[in-house]
């Protein structure tokens, strides 16, 4: 199989039209069976994450067996021998320096994703959702002994299809894999893989009954000179809030590990202080992954200004105790929010400022601004396309290299070119 393999690869390099057919057939079918293992495992993820979600807002009761939970977190990782899995950047090391996915973190990140939803802790799925599909795309590459650079591609391959089955926005699940490991080089060779992949995934899981992400934002003023100040000064302010959140995040999970040696007295810990959080904002619009809060956003409901705040600190606790999911959902929640809370400040529509915000937390803690303008356009429409373009671009540059993965790494100079 090797020897064919290199056959077929010295014929590709030799014979440019040859190459191109063999590369398209080749990732045709190898991204159609990422996507649709991605597509089953990632629907049935989304459809156990909401199931989760749905018992603890008709159960409140649910949040008392956080410490339970954590435990089973804890045991469940450790038993497999997983105790120092690094999570999404163990995913985004395969990619850059061709580090290994640990088969065992498909199905302990599932599980555990699940059990803290069902404890309403302050998660979010995204970053299940990568390793869970690094972990398919991993293993499919190995099953076809893929060389070393594909297999890289069949990883980025399943980050794409994952995420596209379960937030349902294919085109920016493509991009955010290619961008997201090294910031500055695009990864083009793994384009039309992570295409393919991403748009057969998020088609089985909108079969499953996964709904894909989109808000209605309402009013969208024609963009001129004063509202494109408005964007600037949102990008400003919403990029010194995501480095905030950044801080907060690494801040949390260190005091954890310095002051609770025990990884197990560490969550339980945890779980009693966000207990008591709960309990002092008891109408949880701060637990599980803050859905509930960014829908009020777009439907003109009342917010509380320190919602973004709050939804940060709750984050914090949660995951830096040991509970799993991610942190993407509950970063476009405190965008939402903030967002919202500077609609009636700089004069936007709410709904307006709301999208905007989530779009420039989430390029200010992922770095990735080509794949947050991709997320706007699936998620709000491109109505708004200038005001996004603008925040985005504002808020990239003015964020610095603070982010979310300490294995994300950067070509060059944000700022400056040579």
């Amino acid at each position: 199989m090797d020897n064919k393999q290199e056959r077929l690869t010295r014929l590709a390099e030799e014979n440019p039209i040859y190459g191109g057919i063999w590369y398209f057939i080749k990732w045709i079918v190898l991204s159609a069976v990422i996507g649709i293992l991605a597509g089953v495992v990632g629907g049935s993820f989304g459809l156990g994450v909401s199931w989760a979600t749905g018992v603890w807002q008709s159960r409140s009761w649910t949040l008392f067996l956080l410490p339970v939970i954590g435990v089973g977190i804890v045991f469940l990782y450790q038993i497999a021998h997983e105790g120092n899995n690094r999570g999404t950047n163990m995913v985004l090391d395969a990619v850059s320096a061709g580090g290994s996915v640990t088969p065992a973190t498909a199905p302990l990140i599932y599980v555990s994703t699940i059990l803290s939803h069902l404890g309403a802790a302050s998660v979010g799925r995204e970053g299940a959702a990568l390793q869970i599909g690094g972990v398919l795309g991993s293993l499919t590459g190995k099953a076809v002994r893929l060389d070393s650079g594909d297999q890289k591609t069949a990883v980025m391959c399943g980050m794409s299809a994952c995420f596209a089955a379960v937030f349902g926005t294919p085109l920016a699940a493509t991009i955010f894999s290619m961008e997201v490991t090294e910031i500055g080089v695009m990864r083009y060779a793994a384009m039309v893989p992570c295409l393919f992949a991403s748009l057969v995934a998020a088609a089985i899981a909108g079969r499953m009954g996964v709904a894909p992400e989109a808000f209605a934002i309402g009013e969208t003023p024609v963009f001129g000179a004063g509202p494109f100040v408005q964007t600037v000064l949102l990008g400003l302010l919403c990029a010194g809030v995501g480095v905030f959140f950044c801080l907060i995040l690494h801040t949390g999970g260190h005091l954890y590990q310095r002051y609770l040696k025990n990884i197990y007295l560490r969550v339980i810990a945890g779980s009693l202080i966000f207990i008591v959080l709960t309990l002092a904002f008891p109408d949880h619009l701060f637990n599980g992954s803050g859905a509930s809060l960014t829908e009020r956003c777009f439907e003109g409901e009342a917010v509380p200004v320190y919602a973004f705040l709050l939804k940060m600190i709750f984050t914090s606790v949660a995951l830096g105790a040991g509970f799993r999911g991610g942190e993407i959902v509950p970063t476009l929640t405190v965008g939402a929010t903030f967002g919202y809370l500077l609609s009636g400040i700089l004069g936007l529509p709410s709904g307006l400022c709301a999208s905007i915000g989530m779009a420039a937390l989430f390029v200010s803690v992922t770095n990735c601004p080509l794949a947050t303008l991709f997320l706007a356009f699936e998620m709000f429409g491109l109505e708004a396309m200038p005001y996004y373009a603008v925040a985005v671009a504002v808020s990239f540059a003015a964020s610095g290299r603070e982010g979310l993965y300490s294995s994300q790494k950067f070509a060059g100079s944000r700022l400056k070119n040579g």
